[in-house]
Formats: C-alpha cells, structure tokens, sequence
C-alpha cells in the first residue's frame, strides 16, 4: 500500500510540472468516459452499496430541444470540470451548467436556429484542453470541429476560420459534397485532438483516415490513411488503386490514450459498401482494426484485425479499455476490445499481440456473384462471448402461439448458417445483431481488471438483393427502384425512417413538407445525418422525385443505368420482431456481464432491463435493447440506464444484484458519469430517449445522496 501512495505522490508530482498536463482530480469526469483510458471508472465512493438506498435526484435540467416527433435523442457522455458540467442538447448545442445545480451558465448554437428533421444528428461527447487560462471545449456539429472557450461560450478566433474547421479538408483526396461528421469526441493528447469520423456506409464514400489536428490554430498535424496510399504498410490487402475511391474504415466509435507511452488506440469500422465486397477483394486494412498509433506522429505501431473483409457491418463499436489484468502472478497492461459480435480481444499494449489465444476458423463462402469473402476469421478461445452466438429452433418463442408461428416461418425459410456466414439473396440471421452484442456504450473496467459490459440480444434479417434495370417503367417505377438500391437501408421499405437511429424521418407525406428544388438540393448537398447523392444524375433526381414527391413530370429521355456502382442492393435494417413487436426469440432480449480478464471467464451475467406491460402478465426480467454504458465507482457499485423502460439502476457489481432504481423523464441512451462538488458524489446522465420508438427528451437528471 506504501509502495502505491509513493508511485501516485510521484506521478502528481510530474504531471504537475508538466505544463501541458492539467493536474489530475478525482473529484472530475475530465474526459469522454472517465478518462483517456476509456474505463468508465471513478475512484469516488461516497456513494457505495452500504447507503446506495438513500440516492435521490436532486437536479434536472432541460434543454428545450426535444423533438416532438420523437425523431432527437441525447448520447452524451458529459464531461465535468472544476463544478463545470460539459454537455449537448438534442439539438447539438454545446451547454455549460452548474454541476451542482444544474443551472445553466451558457450554450453555444452551432448552428444559429437553423435546425430541422433532416438536421437530427447526435454527439456522444466533448474534449476538453487547458493551458493556464487558455480553457478549451472542442465539439463537432455536422461537418465542423469547433474550439469554444470554456468560460464564455465563445468561439476561439485564432482556431481555424472563427473557431472552426471544415472536417471535408485534409483527407487527401477531394470529398467536398460528400458525407463526414464526427458524432464521438477525440482525444487530447499534449496540443493535439485525434480525431476519427463518420462517413457514408454506401455511395459516394469518404475515406475514414484518422486526423490530429493543432489544438491551438486548427491546423493538420498528423494523418494516417486507413486505407492505404501506395508504399505503404497494408496497400497490398485492397485492389490496386483502392485509396482513390473506396471510402470508410474509419474510426467513428472514440479511442483510448497512454499518455505515458505516447500510444493512442483506435478501433476501426468497415469498409464501404458494408455488405458487399466485390469491389474490394483482401484483408482490407485497416478497417475493423484496433490501431496502436503514436500518438505525436500518427506512425503506425501495431494493429489487430478483428474481421477480414468485413461484409456484416462489424465495426469495432467502442473505445478500447486499457486495462491492467494478473497473468501467472505478473501484471500486464493490456487492451481490452468489445466487439459487435459479443467477444472481447485482450490485447497486450506494447506489442498487440493476444493475451488468450485467438483462432483463426474457416468460415463459410459468399454465394453472391463477384464477391470473394475471405476464408478465415479470427475467434478468440477466452473469455466466453458475453453474447449469444446463434439461434436454433429451440430460441424460439412461447409466449403466444401468434409469436411462435411468425418466429417458426421465418427460421424456417431462412438461411442456417454459423457465424460469418455471408450474406445472400436468402434471408439469413445477424445474431448478435447489426447495433451488437457490445455497442458504442462501451464497457466499464474496475482496478481488479473486471470489465463489466452491456448487450442487446437481438437477431436482425440479412438479405441481398439482384440490381434490376431500369428500362420499361415508369419515371415513379423508377425512383422506387433507385430508392431501394439507396435509401432503404435507413428510411425502410414502408418508408417510416428507422428506428436504428431514431433520428432518421419518415418520407411519407414528403411533398406536403417539401418543393422539389429542396429536394434536389438536400440529394446533391447532403444534411445532418443525410448523406450527399451527389454520384445521382440528374434523371436519377426526376425519377427519384417522381416517387416520393409524387411529382407529375414525365421523362422522353431513354432510361440510364442505375449509378448504383455494385450489382446488389442491401434490403434495409430489420429486426427479428414478432407481430406482438418484441424479439422473435425468447429472452433475455438484454444482459449485463461482468468478465474477469485476469482469468477469462464469465463472473455473472444478468437480464438488463424489462418491459413493464410484460411483466404485469407474468413475464419479468426479460431484459430490454439497451444503448449507452455502464459506469463502475470504487464505491462497488455499476449505474447504468440504457434499457427501455426508461429507468436508471444500480448493481452490486460483485455479485450483480439490483440495488437500487429511479425513473428517468424518457430512456437514458447515453453512459452515466459521477463526479463531487464541495465534497458531494453526484451522478448524472442524459435522458434523451428518441430510439426504439420511444419519445424524445432533452434532459440531464442528477442524483445525490440525501443531506
């Protein structure tokens, strides 16, 4: 114990004289999830499962932006500093409140008012940087990363252009009218932010390569290409040329920092189209990766892939937690990475390579034409998924004859595969499914190297489609063919948006809210969350408007290609629901999972969550989808909201057990941070609701402990 306080007394001691370095309090939340590690860990425990019973809310703030039509959400991890509380609003308004009362100090509106459906984008997080008096709240909104001053709200001038820079600059390729957004915040580290981005998953793709921009003047220091310029490490996994058009492997979900090494860690998702690959053939570095980069240079110092050629949308979902685990009696600093998937790689932090075996396992080949999936996947032997892997008939479920008969049809017709089984013209099963298995909330990590992790147990439907030609039907015919080969994958079939993100709008009744030249412009531009077709031509755009404006316009032009690029389309996003609307196989549809990485095995696992309605008739404890994460404190317990019921909870997290809920004003889709003010531990999170069908809120809930 002596020997500890004496190594933490040295670390404050040169972390102090490091001018760059803010000196370290543990009374803050002074980073996206806890800290650089990415731990969702507070060393607070004045809250603990002795006096947990006595927690009640003591503030809550709200934004005013919520959506009525349920399309907003909040995903936001907050970030409190010195009794500063860091957040978003529903409609990316960058806020400032008294942590201890939830009163609001400012708001910066980077957008001026000008918001609307289309616009719905969200933001999990912000960064924050200090140099003497020089504070700094860097955020991204759309397409811009902005430097605000913490204090004031303002924008830093000297930052870019007016505290600004445009994310479409510095990629190395011109990708001007194409999508980028950045919804996870970087990482600080000394005067720089690493940052990854979001980009189209279909058409027009942006290349997802990783930027670390001059805190000070918004400047690109550093840029390391995810898909690989020619000499460099991993071009020989793409087609020749690949780094000219093919677009994603990007690092959308966050990252993780040794500050002692200079090592950032970054996971990677898929490449562009996500689910067929005949464009890309090979390993395709360096998507689905976790990247060890230094963090000064951008260089590449090792990397793990964790899918080959990824055509199930497999994207590393979360910052790796850097952790430290006993192995024969040594410590070892390692990195953990939760995936989709349900697994867990532990990772050693200097080298990358497994500390528990992984195997690489043949797996099934693509029956699509022109598509070379690859032959192999890597499995890692320890620990167990924390997800289940598949469904057999005996998953199906009983709790009414109408489910199980829907249920029963559907497996019956459709493909049964194992894992990485690629997709196909059948429908298949994506299980864990598309939103995982683990998610972008993460998982949280204790001091005794137990990670505690959150999953949705929902399949999802998998199926492809034959592009068809667009001779021999009318301009309406049409557009509802381009529609599905671009837009069905977020605005569905019945075109009612999606609830994947909740924030995507329906399309019915479109021509009573929209003229035609927005439409084009909004097609050609891009907005929020809506990607830019600007690859469409122009009769694509008629024909396009011809079926979801209903316009009149007819066409004497002969009818081109569809400037759809690959010879499937994806049919959309869809659950494995019963007509009952819950999950067509039996529960738990969500768990909580404590895995011990010291041995790698599951400690407990248990349903998350319920449906009220269900229970009342019997059915209890079936676990609930679930975004955002858990937070674990010194004090022993996990708080976690993320279920549908909109409640916050807390668990004993050595043995699991419930210890205490509250009601939230709609569903906690984010992860909960804690924090102390004048020597009391709060606990706040973002109740935002807005997914899943579930109304949309705008607030910030606090709890404390009685007086």
């Amino acid at each position: 114990m002596l020997h500890k306080q004496i190594t933490y007394l040295l670390l404050l001691l040169l972390c102090s004289c490091r001018p760059d370095a803010p000196k370290p309090d543990v009374s803050d939340w002074p980073a996206y999830l806890g800290g650089k590690d990415a731990n969702h860990y507070s060393p607070l425990n004045q809250v603990n499962s002795r006096n947990i019973h006595e927690l009640e809310q003591v503030w809550e703030y709200h934004s005013g932006d919520a959506d009525a039509k349920g399309h907003s959400q909040i995903q936001c991890n907050p970030l409190v500093i010195d009794g500063i509380l860091y957040g978003t609003s529903p409609k990316l308004k960058l806020l400032a409140l008294n942590a201890a009362t939830g009163k609001e100090l400012w708001r910066f509106d980077p957008y001026g008012g000008q918001y609307d459906e289309f616009g719905m984008g969200v933001n999990r997080g912000v960064a924050y940087w200090e140099d003497g008096d020089d504070k700094r709240i860097l955020f991204t909104a759309s397409s811009f990363l902005y430097a605000i001053d913490a204090l004031t709200g303002k924008p830093v001038p000297s930052f870019g252009t007016d505290g600004k820079v445009d994310l479409h600059k510095g990629l190395d390729r011109p990708v001007d009218d194409l999508f980028i957004v950045s919804n996870t915040p970087g990482i600080v580290y000394r005067d720089l932010l690493i940052l990854g981005s979001r980009v189209s998953e279909s058409v027009g793709p942006v290349p997802g390569h990783i930027r670390a921009y001059n805190i000070r003047t918004g400047e690109v220091a550093w840029i390391f290409h995810t898909i690989p310029h020619p000499g460099e490490y991993g071009y020989e996994t793409w087609p020749p040329d690949a780094w000219k058009h093919s677009g994603g492997a990007n690092a959308w979900s966050g990252m993780s920092l040794d500050e002692k090494r200079g090592m950032v860690y970054i996971p990677t998702g898929s490449a562009s189209f996500d689910f067929y690959g005949g464009d890309r053939h090979g390993q395709n570095l360096f998507a689905n990766c976790i990247l060890a980069l230094d963090a000064s240079t951008g260089q590449r110092l090792w990397h793990f892939q964790t899918v080959h050629h990824d055509l199930w949308d497999r994207d590393l979902p979360a910052p790796p937690n850097l952790v430290t685990v006993n192995q024969n009696g040594k410590e070892l600093e390692a990195v953990a990475q939760i995936t989709k998937s349900g697994h867990v790689f532990l990772l050693n932090r200097e080298t990358g390579n497994p500390v528990f075996e992984v195997e690489e396992r043949p797996v099934p080949p693509s029956m699509l034409e022109g598509e070379q999936a690859w032959p192999t996947q890597p499995f890692p032997v320890k620990p167990p998924p924390f997800s289940r892997q598949s469904i057999t008939e005996a998953d199906l479920p009983q709790r009414s004859r109408e489910a199980r008969d829907y249920a029963h049809l559907i497996w019956s017709n459709a493909l049964k595969g194992e894992a990485f089984s690629p997709p196909a013209e059948q429908v298949s099963f994506l299980f864990p499914g598309f939103d995982g298995g683990g998610e972008w909330g993460g998982a949280a990590v204790d001091k005794e190297g137990i990670l505690y992790v959150n999953s949705s147990e929902m399949p999802w439907l998998v199926q492809m489609e034959k592009q068809q030609g667009l001779a021999g039907h009318s301009m309406a015919e049409r557009g509802q063919q381009i529609f599905q080969s671009t837009c069905i994958a977020c605005h569905g079939e019945d075109l009612k948006g999606n609830e994947l993100y909740g924030n995507i709008p329906s399309l019915l009744g479109l021509n009573e809210r929209m003229q035609k030249p927005q439409f084009t412009e909004l097609l050609r531009k891009g907005k929020g969350l809506m990607p830019s077709f600007s690859v469409l031509s122009e009769s694509e755009v008629n024909a396009l408007s011809a079926f979801l404006l209903k316009t009149t316009e007819t066409s004497t032009e002969a009818p081109e290609e569809n400037s759809w690029p690959y010879p499937y389309t994806f049919k959309g996003y869809n659950r494995f629901k019963a007509p009952d609307g819950y999950p067509a196989i039996r529960p738990p549809w969500g768990q909580l999972t404590a895995v011990d990485l010291n041995k790698g095995t599951i400690k407990w696992q248990i349903p998350l969550g319920e449906h009220p309605e269900l229970a009342k008739k019997g059915l209890s404890a079936t676990g609930t989808e679930n975004y955002g994460g858990p937070l674990v404190t010194e004090g022993g317990l996990i708080f976690i909201a993320a279920t549908m019921d909109e409640k916050i909870r807390a668990f004993d997290k050595r043995t699991g057990r419930q210890l205490w809920e509250a009601p939230l004003p709609a569903a906690g889709f984010a992860t909960p941070a804690t924090y102390s003010v004048d020597g009391r531990q709060y606990i706040v999170v973002a109740a935002g609701g807005g997914k899943l069908g579930l109304k949309s809120g705008d607030a910030y809930v606090a709890f404390a402990l009685k007086p």
